[in-house]
């Protein structure tokens, strides 16, 4: 191999860009939870709208249809997590007195308002998840559309809601080369696209600095379920099997992060709203003692205290 491949500008120790300082977690100083708990807790309930038609983006977003035009059936699943089983899993974090944050599509402020209404209702974190997922932060994206999206997805939620967006978790996760940038000039002050981590830490842009809260990929509800194929039960397995781990390491080590990213369309199904609550009954009861539920915003200013 020629060395010609292994000597460019930004090459250096860690990483070869500037978006955050690189550190091995092992070296970082200990953080420390409320009441000394080793583990803190993020759940995340992602409400998203899939449209029936427009123009094909350049990654197709986990859960996208894939049958011609009207996919009708994929649609109308998507669907059912705003109809049905939203409020089914509202209910289920009520019982368990779970405080998850919410992730929502601009575009459902048009298409449910009456939705919105109910989540406005609770004192749960909002946070924005893009116009819709068609709206890919992706590739060489115009920044003035993406600039555009950002704004109209602020604009929708805060319509209905009295608290500041200040956090934003891209649809599919993905992001543009300008949209760190972006979410900054519209205020939002942490993202959770980059998983790369299991604590927050400091994020750089050009328009100042934002916080990055790790969304686990591979606890994800989709991810495990329709893409790696798994059981309901050993999903159940594997988040309760993480939680341990974890809380082991905190206890040995300095506080962990353990994040979940639940879909109304998948989980809110009735054959598995049994699982979220094995989850909820193994993690919030059972563990209650070593584990701190909080809202995202909650975790990153205890993380930087």
């Amino acid at each position: 191999m020629s060395n010609e491949l292994l000597v460019y500008p930004r090459r250096d120790y860690g990483m070869d860009h500037d978006r955050y300082e690189w550190s091995m977690l092992q070296d970082r100083p200990p953080v420390t939870w409320p009441d000394g708990k080793p583990l803190a807790l993020w759940i995340n309930l992602s409400l998203q709208h899939f449209p029936l038609s427009g123009d094909s983006p350049i990654v197709a977003p986990p859960g996208a249809l894939t049958m011609p035009y009207p996919d009708l059936r994929h649609y109308t699943l998507r669907d059912y997590g705003n109809r049905v089983g939203i409020y089914r899993l509202l209910k289920l974090m009520e019982q368990y007195q779970a405080s998850p944050s919410l992730a929502i599509s601009g575009a459902l402020a048009e298409r449910y308002p009456q939705l919105l209404e109910r989540l406005a209702a609770t004192p749960l974190e909002w946070l924005g998840h893009g116009w819709n997922m068609l709206s890919i932060h992706a590739g060489e994206l115009d920044p003035q559309t993406e600039a555009q999206w950002i704004h109209n997805t602020r604009v929708a939620l805060e319509a209905f809601t009295d608290q500041p967006l200040v956090g934003w978790l891209s649809p599919a996760r993905i992001q543009s080369a300008n949209t760190p940038e972006l979410l900054v000039k519209n205020g939002f002050r942490y993202q959770c696209d980059w998983v790369n981590d299991e604590l927050p830490y400091t994020f750089r842009t050009d328009e100042g600095d934002m916080t990055c809260l790790p969304s686990s990929l591979e606890l994800d509800d989709v991810f495990v379920l329709t893409q790696n194929l798994h059981s309901e039960d050993s999903f159940a397995q594997q988040v309760i099997d993480a939680a341990d781990l974890l809380i082991k390491e905190g206890r040995e080590q300095g506080g962990r992060l353990l994040s979940l990213n639940f879909h109304p369309w998948l989980v809110g199904q009735p054959h598995r709203i049994r699982t979220v609550r094995e989850i909820l009954q193994a993690l919030l009861v059972e563990r209650g003692d070593a584990i701190w539920h909080a809202s995202p915003s909650q975790i990153i200013e205890a993380a930087q205290a």
